[in-house]
């Protein structure tokens, strides 16, 4: 039997500042998730105070009491686990809903370090296992990444992993689509100039896809970097050209672009997309992935019925492949 956990995404419940803020709409969407066949739950690092009741370690033990009322919680839902924190450096938590420092500017290095460990330490005692981290801006704001940028990104980003190591938790760098790191192979750049031991890599299956990396040929080389998955389906790519479109993540990734793409983000199913999901799964086998996989749906507009499609893609065609 393989060593691999499967989760599932909050993220698609929180549509809203005021979507996702009461304890029974939390105990509805971990049920859907337990009944789908899950065992975990990731969240997302948010800084909007009591409207994001799980986006810090600090609103969640206001909600529940402590983050170990959390815990009793999820198995009174029969979940086991926080799979994974998601923490995007740009966001503050100084102040709510702040600007959060710049991996490139050598002096918010302290910053996102303390961040850091202060999700790795929940994450901990949630169960979890892995911080999966936004390692750099977007391609419209910085261009192709130098080798002296790349460079203070590894220094930002090994620090980063030695710290959260000592919480018993793995860093996994997340590229999404409009990355700089897309551009003239900047991940693979940054990966060969990080600690292999420190500094692992998150395969986001859609945010791959529409970038143009393919995540079956990204995993197959790259398999011992690999510390996290997550599962998602796309229909539309991203060329270099569109992801330097100015203010991108507004007007590309929230509007949808000159083309008017209304959802970027599906679940797995079989139903045709740019990912080839079983052949993605048989990668998994044949590399020998040990961790959490975490199916999302990020824009779903029907959580609860993308959950169920998803864990019955999961339970009946892509958990046989790795057995």
């Amino acid at each position: 039997m393989s060593d691999i956990r499967w989760g599932y995404a909050l993220n698609q419940w929180d549509t809203n500042i005021d979507a996702f803020v009461r304890k029974r709409d939390h105990e509805r969407a971990l049920k859907t998730v337990a009944i789908s066949g899950f065992e975990g739950v990731e969240l997302t690092a948010v800084s909007f105070g009591a409207w994001e009741p799980f986006g810090t370690p600090q609103q969640i033990a206001d909600l529940y009491g402590s983050l170990e009322g959390l815990l009793e919680v999820l198995r009174a839902c029969a979940l086991t686990a926080v799979s994974s924190y998601v923490y995007d450096p740009f966001v503050g938590f100084d102040v709510e809903m702040g600007r959060g420092p710049d991996p490139l500017d050598p002096a918010g290095h302290p910053r996102i370090i303390s961040t850091a460990v202060w999700f790795a330490d929940a994450l901990q005692r949630l169960g979890g296992s892995t911080l999966v981290v936004r390692p750099a801006g977007s391609a419209w704001q910085t261009g192709a990444l130098s080798d002296e940028q790349i460079a203070v990104l590894a220094t930002c980003w090994n620090a980063v992993g030695a710290a959260v190591r000592e919480h018993g938790v793995a860093l996994a760098l997340h590229l999404d689509f409009l990355s700089a790191l897309r551009l003239e192979d900047g991940l693979d750049r940054l990966l060969d100039v990080t600690d292999p031991e420190l500094v692992g890599v998150a395969i986001d299956t859609a945010e791959f896809a529409i970038a143009g990396i393919d995540p079956v040929e990204f995993l197959r080389r790259r398999a011992d970097r690999v510390r996290h998955i997550q599962l998602k389906d796309a229909h539309d790519r991203v060329d270099d050209e569109e992801a330097r479109t100015p203010h991108a993540e507004q007007f590309v990734r929230t509007e949808g672009g000159a083309r008017r793409i209304g959802r970027w983000f599906f679940e797995p199913s079989d139903e045709p997309g740019l990912v080839d999901f079983e052949a993605f799964m048989h990668a998994v086998a044949d590399t020998g992935y040990e961790g959490w996989i975490v199916v999302e749906s990020d824009q779903s507009p029907h959580p609860a019925e993308s959950t169920m499609v998803s864990g019955w893609y999961v339970q009946k065609v892509l958990r046989p492949i790795v057995g």
